[in-house]
């Protein structure tokens, strides 16, 4: 059962690409579109721990305490997602987030399953677990502290500048397993980075945090993701340093991708945010995708192609290097070096 909650003075006019898994769309012919309001919709969820197969993704297992997200990222993979629950891609994924309030309920009785055996646990595989409204339904901290109690290890990798208010727990978490977080800080101005990313935190900000949990001991890096090439390429070595004066030890890049509708979303959004230099990045992003917008393949959609892209993965590198942060050519986040310190409190397994 899900319960909206609408919150006024949250204004963003609707815009949402067709929803390919409906057959009838509404279409504004004789009047404006009318503006969309944070809706805020609670689910009891049967499920949090979702399994991965894709050869992309240097995991298995993720959670997820939301759907959709309110850091409105223009070029968010995630949004054709929310098409499944009868949402639109476009602000519906952005405004319509669903909570899912038995997270860490879900989680504890994962663990307690006898088939679970430790695996490191990625939060934000999908929409971010440190969006603004994690502040008020805390579903990220009340998972942590499940691991916590698991010894489960973890991987983070988020836009939002509230994981300092968790340091404590990720402190606790990483004196009994392993733990790592990776702040994903595409742009590093400021102003720029509002345009693309208006709800998430500001870089400034995300180095702030990533300095914070690099002095209290965690495990840090930077996630250059994505790239867009054309328009944020070019802070790559500043992006570097500044991470690594933040406490970094380790770094990745991934290219802009652009599956489904968040093609529409990322053409409209960057026109009327960069007009001027829309046609560029486009015609920059055909470059390293083999002449198209994205490549869907499974094993290359997450790597850029082409002698532009070589460029910059040469340049990626070589930065890394004089920095003395570990280059990853490709998405890692610390799977191998997970410690395998998984144990059930109270003795569970026997029960199954």
């Amino acid at each position: 059962m899900c319960t909206g909650i609408g919150y006024g003075g949250l204004v963003r006019r609707v815009d949402n690409p067709k929803n390919r898994y409906q057959r009838e769309a509404v279409e504004w012919l004789d009047e404006e579109p009318p503006y969309a309001q944070l809706d805020i919709y609670e689910e009891h969820a049967k499920s949090i721990v979702s399994e991965n197969s894709s050869p992309d993704l240097p995991f298995r297992y993720s959670l997820n305490p939301y759907r959709g997200c309110y850091h409105g990222c223009a070029y968010c993979y995630a949004r054709p997602s929310h098409q499944y629950w009868g949402f639109g891609a476009g602000t519906d994924f952005e405004r319509k987030i669903v909570v899912k309030v038995n997270a860490a309920q879900l989680l504890e009785e994962r663990f307690d399953r006898h088939d679970w055996s430790g695996e490191q646990l990625i939060f934000s595989g999908n929409t971010d677990c440190y969006q603004p409204l994690e502040a008020a339904h805390r579903l990220t901290r009340a998972c942590l502290e499940v691991c916590v109690r698991y010894r489960n290890p973890v991987g983070i990798i988020t836009k939002g500048g509230l994981i300092r208010r968790d340091i404590d727990v990720l402190c606790a978490l990483a004196q009994v397993t392993s733990v790592s977080v990776f702040m994903s800080i595409p742009f590093a101005d400021d102003a720029q980075a509002r345009l693309l990313e208006p709800g998430a935190s500001a870089p400034t900000k995300r180095f702030e945090a990533l300095a914070a949990l690099s002095a209290a001991g965690i495990d840090t890096g930077i996630a250059v993701a994505p790239v867009i090439v054309g328009l944020t390429d070019r802070a790559l070595p500043e992006l570097l340093s500044r991470a690594q004066a933040a406490g970094a030890k380790r770094a990745f890049m991934i290219p802009l991708r652009l599956p489904g509708e968040v093609a529409a979303v990322f053409e409209a959004r960057l026109q009327e945010a960069f007009p001027s230099m829309a046609g560029k990045v486009m015609s920059a992003l055909s470059q390293i995708r083999s002449g198209r917008k994205n490549d869907s393949r499974f094993g290359e959609r997450m790597r850029g192609q082409g002698p532009r892209w070589q460029v910059l993965e040469d340049l990626f590198a070589l930065h890394c290097k004089k920095l003395g942060l570990s280059c990853e050519r490709e998405v890692d986040l610390g799977e191998d070096a997970a410690q395998s310190t998984f144990m059930r409190p109270h003795g569970q397994l026997a029960l199954f």
